[in-house]
């Protein structure tokens, strides 16, 4: 069974609309933050990234052969109606009982994850004739399952549907296919053998060594990549939701964005930004969408920004088992990001020894120009990638620099810190839920 380690997204909305024609689903809800507009509370999977958890390193090297260098896919974005997107040539539509008898029957020793969707499953399929295989022969694959009482329903089904079923790209997530029969709604996703980046650097335990700084790095650029993608689409896609969970892992560490749910179409034409409902996970969310509901590419590069501090830190977003004025992540480190003498108060004590002063300085400027207070001063994502493509191809990501991180003890005040450094399996104690005490 998976130990359940549970992860809220706080999706602050009345009614949110997708790229789906009409489409529109509508919620009411209570921010538990205490502030006054509705909200939707879901559970994100909590084992997330479908997780086979028998393969862990804290080392490996990069074999993505992918560049920084955006490609625009071969389909237009455009709006398209239900049956358009259930047409689609790209995705297989699979029959319910083939899927049950590719997932043992849903039964619980399958299961991946679970979450507001429902739960995911490990199953098999042939690789040619993508039919259910026998478990344990033919390729694995993630399939996810709609909970009907769920918090998330058939339109973000759909609009991950649509997304998936368009975009594709080395750094997103394949969709494989679905299924759509009476009132299963299913989805089928090539499998991430190593999970969710969420899990390497918060989860306790044997299982979850780690991440090195090279393999850190290594992943930043995957996902940067991925967003940089969506961003220069021929319609642009705001993907809204960038966080640790929702970045997958296959077996050489290659980072994957998945989760397409809450994904919309940027501005087109002459607009700046799109209006709409502020939806997504707090500590994440830019600070003037929240404010205002405009949603532009640079919400997604200052989500970007709070990942890579995660990264950076081995801290989580909102942590309210931190001491008084560490809870909120970005607001306590922002002052010590630009500081040769204060950088190692935020720096994770477990990298110790395997990174340069100079490139730890530059990664954290890097985050600190994502988490701008004013859009207007975020880099573009392909900026961000040739930026971490530098950092890679100067060696500077690694510890071949002559001025190698040797960090001073600086007393930790927080919960959970006070073995960092002593121990590769040892871990920051993970809140009981990353967003609430």
């Amino acid at each position: 069974m998976v130990n359940t380690l549970k992860g809220t997204r706080v999706e602050e909305a009345i009614c949110c609309s997708f790229p789906l024609g009409n489409l529109a689903s509508c919620f009411i809800g209570l921010d538990l933050m205490g502030n006054c507009f509705s909200a939707r509370i879901v559970e994100s999977p909590s084992n997330t990234g479908w997780l086979s958890s028998k393969y862990f390193s804290s080392d490996g090297k990069d074999t993505s052969s992918t560049s920084s260098k955006v490609s625009s896919f071969s389909a237009p974005m455009t709006p398209r109606s239900e049956g358009e997107i259930l047409q689609s040539p790209n995705l297989k539509s699979f029959r319910f009982a083939d899927l049950k008898m590719a997932t043992k029957n849903f039964r619980p020793d399958s299961v991946l994850g679970e979450g507001g969707f429902g739960s995911v499953f490990k199953g098999w399929i042939d690789e040619n004739s993508l039919t259910a295989a026998k478990p344990g022969t033919g390729t694995i694959i993630a399939v996810k399952r709609l909970n009907p009482e769920g918090l998330q329903g058939h339109r973000e089904w759909l609009a991950e549907l649509n997304y998936l079923g368009q975009l594709h790209h080395p750094h997103l997530v394949k969709l494989i296919g679905y299924c759509l029969e009476d009132e299963h709604r299913l989805l089928v996703y090539e499998f991430m053998p190593r999970g969710s980046l969420e899990n390497h650097l918060f989860r306790r335990g044997s299982y979850f060594q780690p991440l090195s700084w090279s393999l850190r790095m290594k992943v930043a650029l995957g996902a940067a990549k991925g967003l940089a993608f969506l961003h220069n689409a021929e319609t642009k896609v705001i993907y809204r939701d960038f966080k640790t969970s929702n970045i997958l892992l296959d077996s050489n560490y290659n980072a994957k964005l998945s989760d397409f749910g809450l994904a919309k179409d940027g501005p087109t034409g002459d607009k700046s930004h799109v209006s709409t409902r502020v939806m997504g996970t707090y500590g994440y969310a830019a600070p003037e969408y929240l404010a205002t509901g405009h949603l532009t590419a640079r919400s997604d590069v200052y989500s970007f920004g709070v990942v890579l501090l995660e990264m950076l830190s081995g801290r989580r977003a909102v942590d309210k088992n931190r001491p008084t004025g560490e809870h909120n992540l970005v607001e306590w480190a922002r002052p010590y990001l630009a500081s040769k003498r204060k950088i190692y108060r935020v720096l994770d004590s477990r990298l110790e020894g395997q990174y340069s002063m100079e490139a730890a300085l530059k990664t954290a400027t890097l985050a600190s120009r994502c988490l701008s207070a004013e859009a207007k001063f975020r880099p573009r994502m392909n900026e961000v990638v040739t930026a971490l493509e530098q950092l890679q191809d100067s060696g500077e990501s690694g510890t071949n620099q002559n001025n190698v991180s040797k960090a001073p003890r600086v007393r930790r005040r927080s919960t959970g810190d006070a073995n960092n450094g002593r121990s590769v399996s040892a871990y920051p104690r993970p809140s009981a839920s990353p967003l609430y005490a």
